[in-house]
């Protein structure tokens, strides 16, 4: 039993915190893109490689600090090693102290010098910021001999330079651990007078110097000086010299500093933070006199009115110290308490607790009992320290908020039960709907601070949870977004900490509205963290301790709905939901959220993602859908919200359709569900929309078009009983005006239009336009086909592409004794022509619809080609489709043709392209044809070959998609001589492109290839033959031209033609030259010529005369007319000289380095000729001579 209730417990236990869940998410593994594939990543311990390997890099550390890469580099490494623990930093425990002593060994040493100091120091700064500083500033040396030399090197440091700021903060920590010492500070004065005569400064004073001054720098070291001043000032013997001082001073700064300006506001963040950790760790008697006189300090200052967030976040914090000043420490005996936090021990006792049997736990000596509460006199400033409270649970800023909702917390347990119970009415009044969002928001975290800590009683929950209910569901247009994520959020957060406050029987009056609530905001909410922390907010406490109903379900929710499941919002709406509404306690209320909340929400995906779950849904609940759900949405569907019209048009439709499928199953009517009134209704749907004209133009024809269509479609599906009814020339009116009316909306629309009037088209034709089964309406065919073809030749080229798509859709009925002239039609839009160059999507709908039409008339050897496609039209359909795998057609979008190759990409080229969509068809429809049997596809070249290198067994396992499995096999076609041009072409696309993966995977296997030819000089000729045709073939082709001078620039310097390197004026290296030349010529595209640039440093590499040629093309665009091009240009020569260093007679090779990295190159061009000149004299290559325009 106490095995299966660890194992429970194990399970269960989610991160405390829902506000801050985000940051302790765990890693997840998307190497492959899957959404499922989540892995937790949980170490164990710091690994055995990584304690070795962090010894070795503090051990070489008096090495390292010499060179600067090194000392970088090092730096880089360790905090590499320690960031993995950033989750678990506790793992590093048993490893700080070794760490920590070889560290400050270094430090100590006489014989190091300030770099390696300062270097030690960061490497401890590291280890602090992963642990943690409370826990890492325990463990530094705090003994008396300590003192002086700590002291006395933070001293010596700068506090303006910043390469040196982890220093600076490091001794302020070591310097606060070392004013712990329990001996009066005088005795380490010694004498004050030295030898001179010259009076020496107190330590004391000293160190207040000190920490007076990192109070007001910039860094990170004025953190680490607040923490100093809370431990020294708070000393017996400074307290009673010092802190009256410190605290004028600090109340001076506070006063007179100026929050507009940069300096003022970070001097007021220092002397904030000191204050407000004074205050956090002094002691009650010796701060209680000063209290007072800091609260109306901060009261004429106006924190709560400053622009700097982290100021107004200090003065609350203040506040909340200053109260807490103010009031006894004790705990309050009224509080509610629920017992042991073990779920064993709260299982082996009765689950109804009272306050009197659980006595508060007196052993913390700061704390006193509250036996006397009527005795106690609470301050006047106490009223207002509560009022700034609340003032900032209403801040703008998320931090504030939150900081005064643990303020609240924390001074409400001090107050006696009538002032606590005060303030928790002055917090549930943030929860009118007068309020903002950030009063809300505040206002949650502020009541799951009062519940964790017990000072919410249970009386008062009848008023705060239907406050938590209504911020569960907060969501509030603005613009074109919402607000009211964080207080959803933070609505789960206080679900989450009433669970474990209160006893379930205290809980059981609301358990079903907060489980209902909680569960559809794990499956409905918009946003992806408000369902993850509806998630881990159900009551797991509940569900494991009254498994039999007080959480209803609560095991088996937790199971399908958890922190990972939630992720996915299409999973949430279509599969979750589902799961979780076949518990009748939840079904109906999940029904009617999304009716009332979401059909009708402003974010369309939301919309068309509820109408998908009331589909999925209405098998649940038939009868209510149909009674209740439906004639809701049917009054909704005509109202005056747009929205809310075309949620509820959709909604219908996918409701409509269900209840088609249920009526199906069981042989009966759709009509058996819904009522003669609900059937007329729908069927006027398209007739009131359309009274309003501009239901249909402009944004609302955007939305409410494809509704409509949808409706169509569905209610041809769902097959209700409106054959030859007037109704259907409407629908037909209003699919055939939006296929022609494509143009008038927006780029976004557009396709969402198209697509839902091909679909409604398609149902419409199968249901109602048959004269009896497979027998097409002859007038409705004619004039289908004929008005379809016709507009295959309008100007407009989304006309052309709704009308062919409309025709591939056609039902077989629909194409009989029509195909031929369906197929000249859509064949004519294949077609480049000058007039309509521009139109690629035309073509790719259209080679679309050519094989959806041959799918749908089927194959027939013999048969009629007006019926079949057969032996007399193959051929013509064959040549549009492999017609379109030349379109390259290219605009701003770059390759617009690339989805007409998706229909027929059986060649190499397109296997080995950059587009993963396209290759993966590429290589699919390559295998079939390879592996075809029936029949077998003849004339393929290299058969044998490509069967060796793509077997049957491994065609369907291949992912084409996936570059480290593509490009290994379609490399292999390189040394087949028919595919080698083709693949070489779509390789140079891939290798030289821009998606890291596809370029890595794609150059990778192109190299290993040229690594097997190195030693077959007829095969490397023949590959170089190859890359000198592309080049001539694509001079002007810039889609191939810039990534094939990227991809000869891999070669080069991987020396894949070291063979022909050896060999003076080689006739690959002078063609790609005077390739590169022409290609460059009077280009302006910066691209292209950094790529040639890359190229002429790497045929640097060849011998002859040649070398001279690449020099002089070189130096001549060091004066190129734009700069940048003159800068990488002399960038590139000096690492190729660096790299080459036969290329320059060693005499002059320091001059000429000199003269490229010294020059300014982006300088004006009569400067910078002067200096191309001098290279070229060094370099003994011609100078370049100016050509004067002469104007006729």
């Amino acid at each position: 039993m106490q095995s299966q209730l660890n194992q429970h417990h194990f399970r269960i236990r989610v991160p405390r915190g829902l506000a801050r869940l985000k940051r302790r998410r765990t890693r997840v593994d998307m190497e492959n893109g899957a959404e499922g594939d989540e892995a937790v990543c949980v170490l164990g311990g710091f690994a055995d490689a990584d304690s070795t390997e962090s010894r070795v890099l503090i051990a070489g550390l008096p090495g390292a600090h010499l060179v600067d890469k090194d000392r970088e580099k090092a730096a880089e490494r360790f905090l590499f090693i320690m960031d993995k623990y950033q989750e678990q930093p506790h793992l590093l425990d048993p490893h700080l102290e070794w760490m920590l002593n070889m560290l400050l060994e270094l430090i100590r040493s006489e014989q190091s010098p300030p770099a390696l100091v300062h270097l030690a120091f960061k490497f401890l700064y590291i280890v602090s910021k992963v642990r943690g500083h409370k826990v890492f500033m325990q463990l530094l040396p705090h003994e008396v001999s300590d003192v002086h030399p700590v002291l006395d090197l933070l001293c010596r440091q700068n506090p303006k330079d910043h390469e040196t700021w982890e220093t600076r903060y490091m001794l302020l920590l070591w310097l606060s651990m070392t004013c712990l010492i329990p001996f009066d500070l005088s005795r380490l004065d010694g004498h004050l007078t030295t030898e001179t005569g010259k009076a020496r400064e107190p330590i004391m004073d000293r160190i207040l110097a000190i920490a007076k001054s990192y109070l007001t720098v910039c860094d990170s070291s004025r953190d680490a000086a607040s923490i100093l001043v809370s431990k020294f000032v708070t000393r017996p013997d400074v307290k009673q010299k010092r802190l009256g001082d410190f605290l004028d001073w600090s109340l001076t700064l506070v006063s007179q500093t100026d929050d507009l300006t940069m300096d003022g506001t970070v001097v007021l963040d220092g002397v904030l933070q000191s204050l407000a950790q004074l205050f956090k760790h002094g002691k009650r008697d010796d701060l209680l006199l000063y209290a007072s006189t800091v609260l109306q300090c901060l009261d004429k200052r106006r924190l709560g009115d400053s622009n700097q967030t982290v100021l107004r976040k200090l003065g609350i914090k203040l506040v909340q110290r200053l109260g807490l000043t103010l009031l006894k420490p004790r705990l309050a005996k009224w509080r509610y308490q629920r017992g042991s936090r073990s779920l064993a021990e709260n299982l082996c006792q009765p689950t109804t607790r009272t306050t009197e049997q659980l006595e508060p736990n007196m052993e913390n000596g700061d704390l006193e009992p509250a036996g006397q509460e009527e005795d106690y006199n609470i301050p006047e400033e106490i009223e207002n320290v509560i009022e700034q409270l609340l003032v900032g649970l209403k801040d703008k800023e998320t931090i504030v908020r939150w900081s005064a909702a643990k303020g609240i917390g924390r001074v409400t347990g001090r107050l006696p039960m009538e002032l606590a119970d005060d303030v928790v009415a002055s917090v549930l009044e943030c929860f009118s709907f007068q309020e903002t969002d950030n009063a809300w928001h505040g206002g949650c975290l502020a009541l799951a601070e009062l519940g964790r800590r017990g000072l919410l009683l249970p009386s008062r929950l009848p008023d705060v949870v239907p406050l938590i209910l209504k911020a569960l569901m907060y969501d509030e247009k603005r613009g074109a977004c919402s607000v009211g994520t964080n207080v959803r959020d933070a609505a789960c957060y206080v679900c989450w900490a009433f669970a474990r406050a209160y006893d379930p029987v205290e809980l059981k009056p609301f358990v079903t509205q907060i489980a209902s609530a909680l569960v559809i905001t794990t499956v409905f909410d918009r946003n992806v963290n408000c369902r993850r922390a509806a998630s881990v907010s159900i009551p797991q406490r509940f569900a494991v301790l009254c498994p039999q109903g007080t959480f209803p379900h609560g095991i088996d929710i937790l199971t399908m709905a958890d922190y990972y499941a939630v992720g996915n919002l299409s999973n949430c709406y279509q599969t979750i939901s589902v799961c979780i509404a076949s518990f009748p306690e939840y079904t109906k209320s999940m029904i009617d959220h999304l009716v009332t909340t979401k059909v009708n929400h402003w974010d369309r995906a939301i919309r068309e993602q509820s109408t998908k779950a009331l589909h999925n849904l209405t098998p649940q609940a038939p009868e209510y859908m149909a009674e209740t759900v439906v004639p809701q949405l049917l009054t909704m569907a005509t109202g005056m919200d747009l929205h809310g019209r075309h949620g509820a048009i959709l909604a219908c439709a996918e409701i409509v359709h269900a209840l088609y499928q249920l009526s199906a199953a069981n042989v009966r009517p759709v009509t058996d569900f819904l009522s003669a009134d609900s059937v007329d209704e729908l069927k006027g749907i398209h007739q009131k929309v359309s009274l309003c004209r501009l239901n249909f133009v402009c944004f609302g024809g955007e939305l409410m078009r494809p509704a409509v269509c949808s409706l169509i479609e569905k209610m041809s599906l769902s097959r209700i009983p409106f054959h030859n009814d007037a109704i259907l020339s409407g629908w037909q009116w209003l699919i055939d005006d939006s296929l022609k009316s494509l143009h008038l909306f927006s780029s976004g629309a557009k396709q969402v239009i198209k697509e839902s009037a091909v679909s409604a088209l398609s149902a419409l034709c199968r249901e109602y336009y048959q004269v009896q089964p497979d027998v097409a309406d002859p007038d409705m065919q004619e004039r289908l086909v004929t008005q379809y073809i016709a507009a295959l030749k309008s100007p407009e080229v989304l006309t052309r592409c709704g009308c062919a798509l409309a025709l591939g859709s056609l039902p077989q009925f629909m194409i009989r004794s029509k195909l031929q002239q369906i197929l000249e039609g859509l064949q004519e839009t294949c077609k480049i022509t000058q007039k309509d160059v521009t139109f690629a999507e035309a073509r790719r709908d259209a080679a679309t619809a050519i094989a959806q039409v041959c799918a749908t008339a089927g194959v027939s050897t013999q048969g009629s080609p007006d019926s079949f496609l057969c032996l007399n039209n193959v051929t013509q359909v064959y040549s549009a489709l492999l017609d379109c795998m030349n379109d390259y057609t290219t605009d701003s979008r770059g390759d617009v043709g690339s989805c007409c190759k998706r229909m027929m990409c059986c060649l190499a080229q397109q296997a080995a392209e950059k587009i993963d969509r396209c290759r993966a068809h590429a290589g699919t429809v390559f295998l079939h044809l390879l592996h075809s049997q029936s029949p077998t596809v003849p004339h393929i070249p290299h058969r044998e070959e490509l069967l060796a290198i793509f077997p049957v067994d491994k065609a369907e396992t291949l992912n084409w998609k996936a570059p480290s499995e593509a490009f290994p096999h379609i490399t292999q076609l390189l040394r087949l001589p028919q595919y080698q041009y083709h693949t070489l072409l779509g390789l140079t696309v891939s290798v030289g492109g821009l998606t890291a993966s596809t370029v890595c995977f794609s150059s990778q296997s192109l190299f290993d290839y040229l690594k097997g030819i190195q030693r077959d000089r007829h095969a490397l000729e023949q590959f170089a033959a190859t890359v000198l045709q592309i080049f001539r073939d694509h001079l002007s082709n810039d889609r191939v031209f810039i990534p094939l001078l990227k991809m000869l620039d891999q070669m080069l310097a991987r020396g894949c033609f070291d063979a022909f390197t050896g060999e003076e004026n080689h006739t690959f290296c002078t063609d790609i030259l005077a390739l590169c030349k022409e290609g460059m010529k009077r280009s302006k595209d910066v691209q292209k010529l950094r790529s040639s640039i890359a190229v002429f440093c790497g045929l640097i590499q060849f011998q002859g005369e040649v070398r001279k040629k690449v020099l002089f093309q070189l130096l001549l665009l060091l004066c190129h007319p734009f700069p940048v091009i003159r800068k990488t240009t002399a960038s590139q020569l000096y690492e190729m000289l660096l790299m080459y260093d036969d290329v320059v007679d060693p005499v002059v090779m320091d001059e000429v380095m000199t003269e490229l990295s010294d020059t300014n190159w982006l300088s004006d061009l009569t400067t910078v000729r002067s200096h191309r000149n001098q290279l070229c004299d060094l370099l003994g290559v011609q100078r370049p001579t100016v050509v004067t325009k002469v104007n006729d």
